[in-house]
């Protein structure tokens, strides 16, 4: 195994400056921390993790909880997928590694990380069921961030739901829809998705005086297809004079969908239907289904940026930091004529 001594050697300069050069630290030229560089490249060197956590009383890792019950779609679910790549690509690129964080071993999260020695910690979608169990990471001094589950003391970055609940509703509106039916999923305190861009569709409807009928509002047990299917059926069968309906995601529209099919409505003529998340699917779906999609890459990247910075010192804000969705329009809503 190719050694720093061995690269002082074919370079012809100190140990120490080569650990400079391939750490790094120190104050070389730049010219020197590239020859060594290059040198070391050409040996075929490959740096040894734990030396260098010894040498440092550092580990260079960086834990991350990733859970997924509701959706039960793991790591091809359609927005946290694309956080946990992107913020794996950041924080790789600053040099550190990243390992999964679990609690249904023996350990606590909190243990986990610390048995771990973690030097950062990356909520990227936390388990409901498991609200404690979060709300203990705030306390144990190792720097958070969070990319869903709102939690205090922690720093989070999510979707402005508000604003496309509100977007959703002035846009079904826009249409001539005035019988609109909404799909919730599970809210609890500490993952207010659901609950946030109700909030925002009703704002809308408040705002132009004709209030949301509340008999029209259905919630599913999960954020799944067959969730969704069932929760419409039981809509529809109270208020088969919808024109419109909004599911807060892109699998509970899809379930939407598979009803409607089945007892023969036609989407959009009898039924348009709105999403959310833009799934992979939703563009291939009969017809394509009008959607909003969140901005993975740019919550991952800054919840990468606001830890990175946390883990040096730096401050950062403890507090719930919005990114705005794009809308996609597509085939699944069409205009109606106002009565």
């Amino acid at each position: 195994m190719i050694t720093i001594y061995d690269i002082a050697q074919a370079t012809g300069v100190s140990a120490p400056t080569v650990s400079k050069a391939l750490n790094g630290t120190g104050h070389i030229s730049v010219k020197t921390r590239d020859f060594i560089l290059a040198k070391a490249r050409e040996l075929g060197y490959e740096p040894n993790s734990v030396a260098r956590s010894l040498a440092t009383k550092r580990t260079y890792l960086i834990g991350v909880i990733y859970d997924d019950p509701s959706m039960q779609r793991g790591f091809n679910h359609p927005v946290f997928s694309g956080v946990l790549n992107k913020f794996r690509e950041s924080v790789e690129a600053a040099g550190y590694d990243i390992i999964f964080l679990s609690c249904h071993t023996k350990l606590s999260y909190k243990a986990h990380a610390s048995f771990r020695a973690v030097e950062g910690i990356a909520i990227i979608n936390a388990d409901s069921r498991l609200n404690k169990e979060m709300i203990a990471l705030s306390g144990i001094g190792i720097p958070c961030v969070s990319t869903n589950a709102s939690i205090p003391g922690i720093c989070t970055i999510v979707s402005d739901n508000r604003k496309a609940g509100y977007k959703a509703a002035e846009y079904l509106y826009s249409k001539g829809h005035r019988k609109i039916g909404f799909l919730s999923a599970p809210n609890d305190e500490y993952l207010p998705a659901s609950k946030e861009r109700f909030e925002g569709f009703c704002e809308f409807m408040d705002e132009i005086g004709h209030p949301f009928d509340h008999s029209y509002f259905q919630q599913c047990d999960y954020w799944t297809v067959p969730s969704g299917r069932k929760a419409f059926e039981e809509l529809y069968k109270r208020h088969s004079d919808m024109t419109a309906i909004f599911a807060v995601s892109d699998l509970i529209a899809m379930g939407v969908m598979n009803y409607s099919h089945e007892v023969g409505l036609k989407i959009p003529q009898d039924l348009s239907i709105l999403g959310f998340d833009d799934d992979r699917v939703s563009e291939y779906t009969t017809p394509r289904l009008t959607t909003f999609r969140q901005d993975s890459e740019g919550i991952a990247a800054l919840a990468a940026d606001l830890l990175l910075q946390h883990m040096v010192g730096l401050p950062v804000p403890n507090k719930l930091i919005h990114l705005p969705c794009t809308f996609v329009e597509r085939d699944s809503v069409c205009s109606i004529q106002v009565n």
